[in-house]
């Protein structure tokens, strides 16, 4: 006989219900399913700018679920404890979500799944995140690929299987349990008046993720890889942040840019090679967890980066290095959210090499300043700029800002957007800058622009004479 036992579906990063075979088969079992959020340990170590974006995604996901008949029920606490009395007060056997692979999350699922099962449950947790399995993708010798290249041939001819369609009605059970409010949890807070900057250029939501993607694929995939390394142009996709919060399922794109390549679209191919850098960052998270705290090579544990959070990285943070280029970067990310790919390797670049500054300063920064952070993809693209992680920038490649402006921005497009000082008129993305940071810090758009915190030459001469002498 089947149940009519409810099941507890919990959301984490995955706000979305196409491709979500687990959200599928639970509208399939033709008994009551409910969805929960929990803000637990995990979710409240979050920087600021990923809570603000979390409360985005749970609003909108939230009008989603209304509209398959459901709703979502809002907790907060440690999650073992939350789901399992959350499943006592509804009577629900089974407990299912997707997996994540970073180690945080591994240790709350580890410890929520062992926690319901000894009170006799039934907890599951279902693929959803990725296109492979971290265990499913193996060199010959057996292992995990610690190098993308040979990843990349291993995995760009296996079948993904196509998306799922999402499910028209998820049966409601006959009471909801409480549920907090999302007011309540005041998770723009620690924006404070950033969240009104940023706002405008967040893209929220299931429907919004894959307009988003059509876009993409109808106006920019053929120039994608001539064009994507010149930040001033819109030539990218913009998905890592609908992918971070699950708002669109990475199968989903694969097909997408897939069609692209088989249609003979030119930026096709590199496009799926993006993607498949995501699962390498979520493959080498999952086999070596301490990627996201210590060198991957341990041969740079003595390396001198300092961890002081002087003067100088506070003018880093700011945007005031004196070097244009880079404090255009960090000011798009303060202003947007997010931070073009070429400008994250110039930013982290000056600040672990020219300013001989620890990478985990620019990682945590990262995290509290990115919509579109993301784990392991923060993780593993820090300790590439900085050399000391797998498939790593070559220790002697340090990126010229001066260079590199000559190259990606040579009109200046970009400097003139993102910074004040810069540009003959201001335009609103590069005042909004003075409106979004800190009171504390005390800018203005009136004051002069500063000298650079290093010169580029002399940056350079100091990091390869560390580097020398390791």
């Amino acid at each position: 006989m089947l149940s009519s036992k409810p099941i507890i579906f919990w959301f984490r990063r995955d706000f979305r219900l196409a491709e979500h075979a687990a959200i599928l088969a639970a509208s399939q079992s033709q008994r009551p399913v409910i969805p929960v959020l929990l803000l637990d340990e995990v979710a409240e170590t979050y920087g600021a700018a990923s809570k603000w974006r979390l409360s985005q995604a749970i609003e909108q996901f939230e009008h989603r679920l209304k509209g398959v008949g459901s709703r979502l029920i809002l907790r907060r606490g440690t999650a073992a404890e939350e789901l399992l009395a959350l499943a006592r007060e509804t009577g629900a056997e089974d407990i299912w979500w997707t997996r994540a692979y970073d180690p945080d999350a591994i240790a709350r699922d580890t410890k929520v799944k062992s926690t319901l099962k000894d009170a006799g449950f039934k907890p599951r947790s279902w693929p959803g995140h990725l296109l492979f399995e971290p265990w499913a993708v193996k060199t010959k010798q057996g292992g995990f690929f610690k190098v993308y290249s040979p990843m990349w041939r291993a995995v760009k001819d296996l079948d993904v299987a196509p998306p799922e369609a999402a499910p028209q009605q998820l049966l409601a059970p006959d009471s909801w349990p409480q549920s907090d409010r999302l007011q309540d949890w005041a998770l723009e807070t620690a924006m404070h008046r950033g969240a009104r900057i940023l706002a405008p250029h967040a893209n929220v939501g299931e429907q919004a993720a894959n307009a988003r993607l059509a876009d993409f694929m109808s106006a920019r995939i053929g120039d994608y890889k001539d064009r994507r390394d010149f930040p001033a142009q819109n030539a990218t996709s913009r998905l890592s942040e609908n992918l971070a919060w699950g708002e669109i399922g990475p199968r989903t794109v694969w097909h997408a840019g897939l069609r692209g390549y088989l249609e003979g679209q030119r930026g096709a191919e590199h496009f799926l090679r993006e993607l498949v850098w995501r699962e390498f960052a979520y493959h080498l998270v999952y086999h070596t967890p301490q990627i996201t705290q210590e060198n991957w090579r341990s041969q740079w544990d003595d390396f001198p980066w300092s961890e002081h959070e002087d003067e100088a990285v506070l003018r880093w943070k700011q945007g005031r290095t004196g070097v244009p280029l880079v404090d255009a970067a960090m000011r798009e990310m303060y202003v947007t959210g997010h931070m073009h790919n070429r400008g994250r390797m110039i930013v982290g670049s000056f600040l672990t090499k020219h300013m001989l500054k620890h990478w985990r300063i620019g990682q945590k920064w990262f995290e509290e300043c990115l919509i579109d952070w993301d784990p392991a993809a923060n993780a593993m693209g820090w300790q590439w700029v900085a050399g000391s992680g797998p498939d790593a920038a070559p220790y002697f490649r340090i990126f010229n800002p001066e260079t590199q402006a000559q190259k990606f921005d040579a009109e200046q497009a970009y400097i003139h957007r993102f910074l004040a000082e810069r540009a003959p008129t201001p335009g609103p993305e590069a005042l909004a800058f003075f409106d979004a940071c800190p009171r504390a810090w005390g800018l203005s758009k009136d004051d002069p622009y500063p000298t650079p915190v290093v010169s580029i030459g002399e940056g350079r001469k100091r990091a390869l004479a560390a580097y020398d002498a390791r």
